[in-house]
C-alpha cells in the first residue's frame, strides 16, 4: 500500500496520507498511483496537471464547473494551506456541508475533491506551491463559484477576513443557494 485514506464527514473525499520514505539524503513518496486510488473509487483518468503559486493571505475560491465537473487530487509542495471543499450536487444529503484540511510540504496529505464539490483554499504561509490534477478539462466558460466567506456555509477560515488577498472574480461569487442551516 503507497498511502493510508483518513476517514472525513463526507465519505466522498479523501484525505490521503502517503508513505514517505526519507533518510539522510531526502526523501521518496509516490503522490500518485492510479491502481490504489481505483481501490476507493477514483475511477475517472485525470486529464490535466496544474501549478499555482500564491502569497501570504491569499484566498482561491470556491470554484466549480457546471456542465463538465472536475475532480481535483490537490497537494502542496510548498508552505502550507488550509484546503476546502463543499458539496454542490443537487439533492445530496451532504449539499451545503464542507470538509476542510491543513495540506502542506510538512505533512505530504493530499485530498481527492471529486465532482459536484466547490473547491477553494487559504494559504497559511508566505508562499505555496499547490499542484493539482483534475479529470476533466478546465472551460473558463463553464466554471463558477461560491463565496468563499458566505456565512451560511459557517467555514471557519483561519485567517482575518479583512487580510484576505481575494481576486475581483471571486470577491463577486453569490451564497450557496438553498443552503438549509
Amino acid at each position: 500500500m503507497t498511502f493510508n485514506i483518513i476517514e472525513q464527514k463526507i465519505p466522498e473525499i479523501l484525505l490521503i496520507k502517503p508513505q514517505v520514505y526519507g533518510d539522510i539524503r531526502g526523501f521518496f513518496m509516490e503522490s500518485f498511483n492510479n491502481r490504489e486510488l481505483k481501490k476507493y473509487g477514483v475511477d475517472k483518468a485525470f486529464v490535466q496537471d496544474n501549478h499555482s503559486r500564491s502569497g501570504a493571505n491569499v484566498v482561491r475560491g470556491l470554484h466549480f464547473q457546471q456542465q463538465n465537473p472536475q475532480g481535483k487530487l490537490v497537494r502542496v509542495t510548498r508552505g502550507a494551506v488550509f484546503d476546502v471543499a463543499v458539496d454542490v450536487r443537487p439533492g445530496s444529503s451532504t449539499y451545503g456541508e464542507y470538509v476542510s484540511n491543513i495540506l502542506s510540504e510538512e505533512n505530504f496529505y493530499q485530498m481527492y475533491v471529486p465532482p459536484g464539490f466547490a473547491h477553494g483554499f487559504c494559504t497559511l504561509s508566505e508562499i505555496v506551491d499547490f499542484q493539482y490534477k483534475v479529470t476533466d478539462y478546465w472551460d473558463p466558460s463553464d466554471e463558477t463559484g461560491i463565496l468563499w466567506s458566505d456565512k451560511n456555509l459557517d467555514i471557519d477560515w483561519p485567517i482575518n477576513i479583512d487580510d484576505a488577498v481575494v481576486s475581483e472574480k471571486d470577491k463577486n461569487f453569490k451564497p450557496l443557494l438553498g443552503k438549509n442551516r
